[in-house]
């Protein structure tokens, strides 16, 4: 399954664009790529496993670039560049988007437009990657939730940059993160390749930095990730009324440092946090909250606690009803 046709209208709705044949195969040939070549390196560090090749620097240099990784997103990305759910210096915005960069999930403009995109047609025909519009029986649930993990990123529609990021394309800082894109993905390969060449010497700890900070931990991470668009709009709990089937769930939220709680996300985008209370997993919010007291970030945006239980009241309200 691949394209957009089983998911949208021949039509294209406003804000999208249809790419041609050759836009289109450099798009499928780049997304095909991503989903393929990360997981070759899974493969392979499981083959270092199994024959006992792995350092304690590659399980570091796997959990250090992890957290590089999805951190960049979910505060850089996420909640910073598509929601604007805080402000920072230009320096520290850099950081977070070079961070995420290195997670190979697209250039910023793509990736800011594609989910405002997401939240204008949420689970209604015009989301990029709903689980939910292809039918309610379970053989069309499971194409569904397949569709939005990955093959979605086949279709030969693009959210448009002008339409859905117009206010992020007249920074000239962010501009020339989103041509350099390539750049800071490789940089994401290179850091780990130099400190296993540094730590474990040779060639041999070059090519351990690089599968297991490198290529596993960008499979793994960006398959947390693709399961918050897939796996947390069909799996989990909903205590808020938001006209989708966004929905929390923990397992997700806590590999995703808490964007699998989809439900409160969708209840509240702007918010700076998506744990809705102080139990719930959401490390990107806590780390937000702590670089607040550090004066790193600032304006954190956030809806009155009264806001936040009368929605609640109001979804269990008309749940019973």
């Amino acid at each position: 399954m691949s394209g957009s046709s089983s998911v949208a209208a021949v039509t294209p709705p406003e804000g999208v664009v249809r790419l041609n044949a050759q836009s289109a195969f450099v798009i499928r040939a780049t997304a095909l790529a991503v989903m393929v070549v990360p997981f070759a390196g899974l493969i392979e560090a499981v083959r270092l496993i199994a024959i006992d090749q792995f350092s304690r620097t590659d399980i570091v240099l796997f959990g250090a670039m992890y957290f590089v990784h999805m951190g960049g997103i979910t505060m850089g990305f996420h909640r910073l560049l598509a929601h604007r759910s805080f402000k920072t210096s230009k320096f520290f915005r850099a950081v977070l988007t070079i961070c995420g960069s290195m997670g190979a999930q697209g250039p910023l403009l793509y990736w800011a437009a594609t989910h405002r995109r997401h939240h204008t047609y949420s689970d209604h025909p015009g989301d990029p990657h709903s689980p939910n519009l292809i039918g309610s029986d379970w053989k069309s649930k499971l194409r569904g939730l397949w569709y939005a993990h990955m093959p979605w990123m086949l279709s030969d529609e693009i959210s448009s940059v002008t339409y859905y990021a117009k206010d992020l394309i007249g920074d000239r800082q962010l501009v020339f993160l989103n041509r350099t894109y390539l750049l800071w993905a490789l940089l994401g390969l290179v850091i780990p390749t130099l400190v296993g060449a540094y730590f474990d010497g040779g060639l041999a700890g070059a090519w351990q930095g690089f599968i297991f900070g490198g290529l596993a931990r960008m499979f793994l991470a960006n398959q947390a990730a693709w399961c918050v668009g897939s796996v947390s709009h069909m799996f989990g709990s909903r205590p808020f009324d938001t006209q989708d089937q966004s929905a929390n769930n923990w397992w997700v939220a806590i590999f995703t440092f808490g964007e699998g709680l989809q439900n409160n996300h969708h209840a509240f985008s702007w918010w700076y946090r998506h744990g809705a209370y102080w139990w719930e997993p959401d490390l990107s919010g806590w780390l937000l909250a702590l670089f607040s007291q550090l004066g790193l970030v600032w304006d954190l945006k956030k809806p009155s606690s009264a806001n936040v239980e009368r929605r609640r009241k109001r979804a269990v309200a008309q749940a019973g009803s």
